[in-house]
């Protein structure tokens, strides 16, 4: 199975550097509309905003949807302070360190941008001295210095910055030679970079699946309710491609595509489970099986909406999830290629 790495590698790139926190995803719709309109598929906007494009398959009756989402961790403007510094309010769930020290961008209302740093409240030794090492991390300590000459509150109004506007962390996207990927938001950029990379990989070779299959790209996964609603009526199988989570604990690793049995929200179809080992197994794939105790899926949210779906999750293994992540090209290369076989199955 030849898959074109450099196609996967050049669209993971593109989706990592454009900002898409949750409810800011208008941009990144549009570079995937454009993304499968060239893969000739055809595609719908549901009244959420999510996207499905379709393939047409041998058996129209009973449809697979595989799903990812691209919508990434962010924030939004909580208060503006007296002093000029901002306070923000989470977009997703991560510990408050984990976004210490990161380059910002603050989007207004009016689609200006400003940039920023996030920094503790008490950040400089020299002045604070031993009270910055010990300080907790939390809403009320961590906030935006921006780069602008603004010194009270009326100052960052006049620059059209309010509450309610969105704040984008820098992902700081590097490709390293030996293959990793280092970057914000590979949680799950990598994810939809699969589902495209399977898109032009059944196009290239002119394979018709044997199911009608839907690419559902969610847009709201990271607070909860990505795929509650509007999946394709005819779906009797549902797989979210998301990443697995590699750490202390876990069989995930950065080279693997991971077959989860279970998370948050429960176990997964045990058959499907079977039929999706039973393909890796018989192709040889790098794969694991894990279990995700901090970790819900697009697939719980359509099983928690009420689906009447066999639900599975797959995905690459991606290091420090929700803060500075990583993963390996291996790890996605085993999960598209676990994917096509899926479908060819």
């Amino acid at each position: 199975m030849n898959i074109d790495l450099n196609y996967t590698k050049d669209v993971l790139n593109k989706l990592l550097t454009t900002p898409s926190p949750t409810g800011f995803t208008d941009n990144i719709m549009k570079f995937m509309l454009n993304e499968f309109t060239s893969l000739g598929l055809e595609t719908k906007f549901t009244e959420k905003g999510a996207l499905i494009a379709t393939i047409k398959g041998e058996n129209d009756d009973s449809h697979k949807t595989l799903s990812a989402h691209v919508d990434t961790l962010g924030a939004m403007i909580r208060e503006v302070k007296s002093n000029g510094r901002l306070k923000l309010s989470q977009l997703g769930g991560y510990d408050w360190h984990s976004i210490e020290g990161e380059f910002v961008k603050i989007v207004t209302s009016d689609e200006k941008e400003y940039t920023g740093t996030i920094v503790l409240n008490k950040a400089s030794v020299h002045v604070h001295g031993s009270k910055t090492n010990k300080q907790e991390r939390d809403e009320n300590s961590i906030e935006i210095r921006i780069d602008e000459n603004v010194r009270t509150k009326e100052d960052v109004e006049k620059l059209g910055i309010n509450v309610g506007d969105f704040i984008t962390f820098d992902p700081r996207t590097t490709f390293t030679d030996s293959g990793f990927i280092k970057s914000r938001h590979l949680d799950d950029k990598a994810g939809v970079a699969i589902l495209l990379s399977i898109a032009k990989y059944l196009k290239d070779n002119n394979i018709k699946p044997n199911n009608t299959t839907n690419l559902f790209i969610s847009n709201y996964e990271e607070v909860g309710h990505g795929s509650s609603a509007s999946i394709p009526e005819k779906t009797s199988e549902f797989i979210a491609i998301d990443m697995a989570a590699v750490g202390e604990g876990q069989t995930s690793t950065e080279y693997k595509v991971t077959i989860c049995a279970k998370d948050s929200s429960g176990p997964y179809d045990y058959e499907l489970r079977k039929e999706l080992i039973h393909l890796a197994k018989e192709n040889h794939l790098n794969y694991a099986i894990d279990l995700y105790p901090h970790y819900g899926s697009d697939a719980s949210a359509a099983l928690r909406s009420g689906h009447d779906i066999r639900a599975g999750l797959i995905g690459p293994g991606v290091d420090s999830s929700h803060a500075h992540e990583r993963c390996h090209i291996d790890s996605i290369e085993n999960t598209i290629k676990l994917g096509i076989l899926y479908l060819e199955n």
